[in-house]
């Protein structure tokens, strides 16, 4: 068996000790006779698989106990349209535009009240994430929405946004558990999985309680409401159970490899090592402004787009997968989620600087 080097943005590599239990366990898990994609989501078993994950997850980001934890199907974009119909009261919201997902978010909002845009990054093609820090929130506004971590254009909120007392909003997926978080800053934050999780099929939202309640939007249909899926634990209907399996023991990996703090200190070496070569590099440039850098999603280009074609083509012979940008910015990506060894971006450097040297005078 080879494995290759992945870099998608998602759905993206797992931790290779998850995939191999899983493997395992495909057949006969622990001893009932089937895979868990084939078991009832009803039975004593997978009970136990979900309770698990759920308990697991609180432990990694120590989830007070006022807040619950969903398991739901429909993908993050789902959550753009969930969002104002359960929590648009004044039907009115504030919302951070600093890439491709959040001004999705933004716009989908418009169909149900005012969405106002507070801040936006658009004139630098979003390549920084702008000053929060006094954003003209009115009284009547619900809550204030960003997109912690833009994956397409590799910025991220390294401060999160004064409020002014407002309800914070965020949608975490590209940088879910990637390091330690306070979750008592915000009244939401949710994830689609397939980034640094499980796989593509679960997204996962964190929710105070108090705001989940029967006063939503009278259009809200029954499987758009929040409350529905936390007095059913998730499981209103058939989860995406295999999915939340993964996640599961992903979590555990988590936990036995030490945690958020290690996860930061790791994902911090290997964006140092690439972002460090970008700095140096005559031929390869770095596209976010250093102060709004993610540490998850590292967009670079060479400046030409044939010597960025044969770079891909290249890079993709030589086993490095998947660093093609997003089809709105061109260029190239590199995802370092926390699945990603540091070996996978110490290699990729290597492959860089060859690439350089061969190329920087074509």
């Amino acid at each position: 068996m080879s494995r290759i080097y992945n870099f998608s943005a998602g759905p993206a590599m797992l931790p290779v000790e998850v995939l191999q239990e899983a493997a395992d366990e495909m057949l006969d898990y622990r001893g009932c006779g089937m895979s868990v994609m084939e078991m009832s989501h009803r039975s004593k078993v997978y009970e136990t698989i979900i309770q698990e994950a759920q308990a697991d997850l609180r432990t990694l980001l120590g989830i007070p106990d006022n807040y619950k934890v969903l398991f739901l199907q429909g993908g993050a974009s789902t959550q753009f349209a969930m969002i104002p119909m359960n929590f648009m009261k004044n039907r009115k919201a504030g919302y951070v535009v600093t890439g491709q997902w959040a001004k999705k978010a933004f716009a989908e909002a418009k169909i149900f009240g005012e969405a106002v845009e507070l801040a936006s990054s658009a004139d630098k093609t979003f390549s920084y994430i702008p000053d929060c820090s006094d954003l003209p929130i009115t009284d009547d506004m619900d809550y204030v929405y960003i997109c912690e971590n833009n994956t397409i254009y590799g910025t991220k909120f390294k401060t999160l946004p004064n409020t002014k007392g407002k309800n914070l909003i965020a949608d975490v997926s590209s940088c879910f558990l990637s390091e330690p978080i306070d979750v008592t800053k915000y009244a939401m934050l949710y994830a689609g999985a397939q980034k640094n999780v499980g796989p593509a099929g679960v997204t996962i939202c964190i929710i105070r309680e108090d705001l989940i309640t029967e006063d939503v939007l009278p259009q809200t249909p029954t499987m758009l409401r929040y409350k529905i899926h936390a007095d059913n634990g998730s499981m209103y209907n058939t989860p995406p159970a295999y999915a939340i399996y993964i996640c599961g023991k992903v979590f555990k990996w988590l936990l036995k490899t030490g945690g958020l703090e290690k996860r930061k200190e790791v994902n911090e070496e290997k964006a140092k090592i690439l972002y460090d070569f970008l700095d140096s590099s005559e031929l390869f440039k770095g596209t976010v402004e250093p102060a709004s850098r993610s540490l998850m999603n590292v967009p670079f280009v060479t400046g030409d787009s044939e010597l960025d074609a044969k770079f891909i083509a290249e890079s993709k012979a030589a086993g490095f997968e998947n660093l093609k940008g997003h089809r709105t910015v061109g260029g190239m990506r590199a995802s370092i989620y926390n699945a990603m060894p540091v070996e996978g971006v110490k290699a990729l450097v290597e492959f860089m600087k060859k690439f350089e040297a061969e190329n920087k005078h074509a």
